[in-house]
């Protein structure tokens, strides 16, 4: 499967961000490198990583001996809001340990713990873009509160919210806002949130012939919201990466949205 064939989601700037990704939290050392070269292997063209994971080099390795092309794979990194006033140090750190001259979606992990900081360290992220470090900036576990200060005080829209996410904690107002914001979605923990033995997702699985946890991955993406499960197992980063042979119904995604209620 190329990144063609996946959906993807627009950010800024033309740029393409598979809606399936790859988590690699806790994904370290040897293990972490063989994870992200069969997630390659299984068709992934998305890998999420951090400065804070401590893996970005097993990560860059994994890309450059998978024999894919580099524009054919979206990286996205994390700044540690703990490296306040030391953003640029970060991504060139970032960049040398993956072993590329960008990434693709570079993201503030946290919003930092002082308000005053957030706003110098947004304006160092789009700095960074606008040097070609990083084709789109954005945020991760931010309110939409926290968003829209960012917006108001330099016009300038996060492309991603990355926060937790999955049926049981859908929210169709935090969702709608997202979107009124031209903000894409990407959702982490899908499953560690999910109770996979629930009788709505065993029977929209049973309908489809695949399992719960591919109808949770399924669920993100019909929503067009960006989805990055994170396994070390081969035949489960596999099954993962199998999830677009089947679409749920217009009826099937109320059932499971209503899981959230």
């Amino acid at each position: 499967m190329t990144t063609v064939d996946q959906p993807t989601a627009l950010l800024p700037g033309d740029v393409r961000m598979p809606l399936l990704g790859f988590g690699t939290w806790q994904a370290t050392g040897q293990a972490g490198y063989e994870a992200v070269l069969a997630a390659l292997d299984a068709g992934y063209r998305h890998i999420d990583t951090a400065t804070m994971y401590g893996n970005e080099e097993e990560v860059g390795r994994a890309i450059r001996e998978s024999g894919l092309r580099r524009e054919d794979i979206f990286i996205t990194t994390k700044l540690p809001p703990e490296r306040v006033g030391r953003e640029r140090a970060t991504i060139e750190a970032s960049l040398r340990a993956l072993g590329t001259d960008h990434v693709d979606l570079w993201l503030v992990h946290w919003p930092p713990s002082a308000p005053s900081d957030s706003l110098p360290v947004w304006r160092e992220m789009l700095a960074a873009r606008a040097e070609n470090l990083a084709r789109a900036v954005g945020v991760s576990n931010y309110s939409v509160a926290q968003i829209d200060e960012l917006i108001q005080a330099t016009e300038d829209n996060p492309a991603v919210n990355q926060i937790r996410w999955s049926p049981s904690l859908y929210d169709r107002q935090v969702h709608a806002a997202h979107r009124d914001r031209g903000i894409v979605l990407e959702g982490y923990s899908p499953f560690k949130t999910s109770d996979l033995s629930d009788p709505v997702l065993s029977r929209i699985a049973a309908a489809h012939g695949v399992s719960p946890a591919q109808v949770v991955l399924r669920w993100h993406i019909d929503h067009e919201i960006v989805v990055i499960p994170k396994s070390v197992t081969p035949d489960r980063i596999r099954a993962n990466a199998d999830v677009f042979g089947f679409s749920l119904t217009a009826a099937e995604m109320r059932d499971i949205d209503a899981l959230g209620g």
